[in-house]
């Protein structure tokens, strides 16, 4: 048989008047804030300078942006070392034809 839930009657009124304040005074900020015009991009593709700036090469794209070729190389290592350590991971053991997924503890049904 299960219980009801219950409201917490003790609760701490300190902590939930300091969040009600909170909002009020953010709201009262963003609703009193004004925001310029979007400025928008040339007509010309996102995507495509995105790509060039990622590769290093800024002269090809009107969409000034910054050098990503680092970065890009750092990622594609994070990436290949993540994966190498995944497929580590999830490879047999030589002794049991079994995954193991457990850590490599014993279960009592006759695994090794």
């Amino acid at each position: 048989m299960t219980t009801r839930p219950r409201l917490a009657d003790d609760a701490n009124w300190v902590a939930g008047i300091a969040a009600l304040g909170l909002f009020a005074v953010l709201a009262i900020v963003f609703l009193g804030s004004s925001f310029g015009s979007a400025a928008g991009f040339p007509d010309v593709s996102i995507t495509a300078g995105i790509g060039y700036a990622m590769f290093d090469l800024i002269g090809q794209t009107v969409i000034e942006s910054e050098e990503f070729l680092v970065s890009f190389i750092v990622i594609a290592i994070t990436l290949d070392a993540a994966l190498d350590v995944a497929l580590m991971l999830a490879s047999r053991d030589e002794d049991s034809a079994s995954a193991i997924t457990d850590g490599g503890r014993s279960t009592g049904r006759g695994d090794h």
